[in-house]
């Protein structure tokens, strides 16, 4: 099976500081700092990537889901809102909220539904995820917004 490995370094104390977060080997490599995670400021987050990890798995599962049903999507594009809350003495993500628009000729919504769920249930990101509540809207575009 395929291992993926992922790399970060912090320098210096919390609020002060700064690090790095590296994706695979001679992959991406995104900055941050208190202020990009903590306040309003640019920059990645661990949240952010955990964010686009699910996006990017959920997207991937849909199109399967929708292929194995006999439905070829053209494009899925997925948001993941990843919800960091102060806990105590700590944090906790309590919820990431999953917002996917699908462009799939041919498929009704009822069947685009039932099958979003699946892809939802099946994402091997929203499995390690499951201690927070993943809710999912998910839309498919009529034909009028595929032209």
């Amino acid at each position: 099976m395929v291992n993926r490995k992922a790399q970060a370094v912090w320098e210096g104390n919390l609020e002060k500081g700064r690090g790095a977060m590296v994706l695979g080997a001679g992959g991406l490599e995104v900055p941050y700092s208190f202020a990009s995670r903590f306040e309003d400021s640019s920059g990645a987050t661990p949240e952010g990537l955990i964010g686009a990890a699910h996006a990017g798995c959920f997207s991937m599962a849909l199109a399967h889901e929708l292929g194995e049903a006999g439905h070829s999507p053209v494009r899925v594009a997925t948001t993941a809102k990843v919800h960091l809350e102060k806990s105590g003495d700590g944090f906790d993500i309590p919820k990431i909220e999953l917002d996917a628009e699908a462009d799939v000729p041919g498929a009704d919504d009822a069947t685009f539904q039932r099958i979003a769920q699946a892809a939802k249930q099946g994402c091997p990101v929203s499995k390690v995820l499951s201690a927070a509540d993943i809710t999912l809207n998910a839309r498919l575009l009529s034909s009028q917004e595929r032209t």
